[in-house]
């Protein structure tokens, strides 16, 4: 498996190169997303669920296994795309942290704080306490706009579900406008069918605040990113964001979701009773996929290195989660990254 593992990264390496004119110059930036697995601080929240992920809490979180996990996810996103782009991300969304300390903290590890990231980030009402965010190189984005969509829902009993907020980042990278929306979408609790409404919901949102966009500047580059937790061909998906698998045939209305290509051929970032589902995905405007107007998509990939891979058990083969079975297991997250690589030439 690692071994495939390896020709995969390989194969997308030499082919996202040969797209390029051998004539031309291009800077080229990577843009990651990564559900994190509950990066949760040490402190007790009372306005939210999160008192497993305290001292005294069911999960005995420490402040020396807060760092470590910490620690953990700085690794990993200081490596996401570097093999092809010689850095780490320019843009990196994130789901599944807690607050705005535990973002500080993170980009404060040394594998980061050389990077020069700064943060996007609101507090979401959700009941766990876990939010959305957007870490970007100061360097390389600046920021015009951000704000924060609540999604509401309605439980069978009439309650409200607090869920978290749909993020919306609008900015120059290297002088280009792309406007990024950070999602994660309710999740399969209950079983699949019973809380797909809920993701529905969450759809319609999403293709609102796209359509915003598009309302304003028909040629507008946006880059939808998330943990949807539904696969690129679900009702959530497919019909109500409007989405294409093929780049070429993706029309002016449509998101080109290079995911679903991957997904068909029994890849995936989050693995469940031995089944891979891909519910960490990219979504593009069809602007982006034009060569001839300055920025555009050149590659996507799972960023699955094999220390992200769980080696030996009964779990073989998924990736190395930070915690199970009531106990730190030094792992990292219990799905994979994902990214996307964007060219431009330069002039």
């Amino acid at each position: 498996m690692f071994k495939f593992l390896s020709f995969l990264f390989f194969f997308i390496s030499v082919t996202c190169w040969s797209q390029l004119d051998p004539t031309k110059k291009y800077s080229v930036n990577t843009v990651a997303f990564y559900n994190v697995e509950n990066l949760f601080d040490t402190i007790d929240d009372p306005k939210t669920n999160d008192d497993d992920r305290t001292p005294n809490g069911k999960d005995k979180w420490t402040e020396e296994i807060y760092k470590l996990k910490s620690q953990n996810i700085a690794k990993v996103i200081s490596e996401i795309g570097k093999d092809i782009v010689g850095t780490s991300p320019s843009i990196i969304g994130l789901c599944e942290i807690e607050n705005k300390k535990v973002l500080i903290d993170l980009i404060k590890n040394k594998e980061l704080s050389a990077q020069g990231y700064s943060i996007a980030h609101f507090d979401s009402p959700d009941e766990r306490g876990v939010d959305v965010a957007l870490l970007f190189k100061r360097s390389k984005f600046k920021p015009t706009f951000a704000k924060a969509y609540p999604l509401y829902l309605t439980r069978d009993n009439g309650e409200t579900d607090f869920t978290r907020d749909h993020l919306l980042v609008s900015g120059f990278l290297e002088n280009e406008m792309i406007h990024f929306i950070v999602n994660h979408w309710p999740s399969r609790a209950g079983g699949m069918m019973r809380s797909e409404p809920g993701r529905i919901k969450a759809g319609i949102l999403n293709r609102k605040i796209i359509d915003s966009i598009l309302s304003i500047n028909p040629k507008a580059k946006i880059i939808n990113m998330g943990d949807f937790n539904d696969n690129p061909t679900d009702k959530s998906i497919k019909p109500t964001l409007l989405t294409s698998s093929s780049k070429s045939r993706t029309k002016k209305n449509q998101l080109y979701n290079p995911s679903e290509q991957l997904f068909k051929k029994g890849y995936g970032t989050y693995r469940y009773r031995g089944k891979w589902d891909m519910i960490d995905q990219f979504m593009i405007s069809s602007q982006l996929l034009n060569d001839d107007s300055g920025m555009f998509f050149l590659k996507t990939g799972i960023f699955n290195k094999k220390y992200l891979i769980n080696s030996e058990g009964k779990y073989e083969g998924y990736p190395f989660k930070s915690f199970a079975g009531g106990k730190f297991l030094g792992g990292y997250s219990d799905h994979f990254p994902i990214y996307i690589l964007l060219a431009q030439e330069i002039q």
